[in-house]
């Protein structure tokens, strides 16, 4: 079930007003687009590793890989990153890694400065375009990366990898919610749009760049049997496996790194939180990226 706000924690209104995983009559928002992230590398120039084995979160901080380094900038993700490195490697330690202590906070972020100042980064991403252009250049071989900026590069004939860290993955989850102020056909336009969300199509688009949606079975005819088998099953490709624009993101004999969809949701360390020092994460990480 992973640390930190994990959809089900979240999903329900309490009585009181505040979300928790007790069943209610009402819902926090629609569960639909979700994943697990970690970090991804260049096969070409990082000796590949075994998922869930020798691919660990403490490459990020590997001295091996200093300069040639970056992490995504957002201060509710990039920390999360950096804090699962930090343990992996044995820098910090954290009681709750989804809600960090101020002192917690403190030394993850002095840790990060130290390696900061010792050149260790090469840079700090806003954009999945900009984690394709650091990767495509050369400027890194190993950093924070996202399924669809994966996806691009390895249409572009890349080696790319993402790691199945032994440690268990970062997971997100999104969901849709309407507003209170809707109403009528207003309304009902936006069920509409929520419905569609679950129909099965949008959700074949979202599995050909490695995302996935809450209902799977409606996605299920949508996609070819191969596609099913290698995005969900976690089974070698039969064929070409082609990405939302069509082109060639793995090849016939592939299979994707980490296995089947069950499997890679069943190695979650942490999900994506907001923590209750978020304020102070976030004055922190901003000193850490200026350091």
């Amino acid at each position: 079930m992973g640390r930190g706000s994990a959809p089900f924690r979240k999903l329900y209104v309490q009585a009181n007003g505040e979300l928790g995983p007790r069943a209610s009559p009402w819902i926090s928002m629609l569960p639909t687009v979700h994943n697990v992230d970690s970090f991804s590398y260049n096969a070409d120039l990082v000796p590949r590793g075994r998922p869930y084995d020798t691919e660990s979160w403490a490459w990020l901080l590997d001295d091996r890989w200093k300069g040639r380094v970056a992490l995504v900038s957002d201060p509710a993700i990039g920390p999360m990153d950096a804090a699962l490195a930090a343990q992996a490697v044995g820098l910090a330690t954290f009681d709750e890694i989804g809600n960090m202590t101020l002192r917690e906070i403190d030394a993850l972020i002095d840790v990060l400065i130290r390696k900061k100042r010792a050149g260790h980064f090469r840079g700090f991403w806003s954009s999945p375009a900009e984690s394709e252009r650091l990767m495509e250049t050369g400027a890194v071989v190993l950093e924070s990366m996202w399924s669809p900026a994966v996806t691009v590069l390895r249409g572009k004939g890349m080696p790319i990898v993402e790691a199945s860290p032994r440690e268990g993955y970062r997971a997100w989850h999104g969901g849709l919610c309407i507003s209170a102020h809707a109403e009528r056909r207003v309304r009902d336009a936006a069920y509409d749009y929520m419905n569609w969300w679950l129909s099965g199509w949008a959700g074949a688009v979202m599995a050909r760049q490695g995302y996935y949606i809450s209902v799977p079975k409606r996605v299920k005819p949508h996609l070819s049997a191969e596609e099913w088998d290698f995005w969900y099953e976690g089974r070698v490709a039969e064929v070409d496996m082609r990405g939302p624009s069509g082109e060639v993101i793995a090849r016939k004999g592939e299979a994707r790194n980490g296995g089947s969809y069950w499997r890679r949701v069943g190695n979650i360390a942490v999900w994506n939180s907001a923590m209750d020092e978020h304020n102070y994460l976030v004055r922190r990480w901003n000193e850490f990226l200026s350091a």
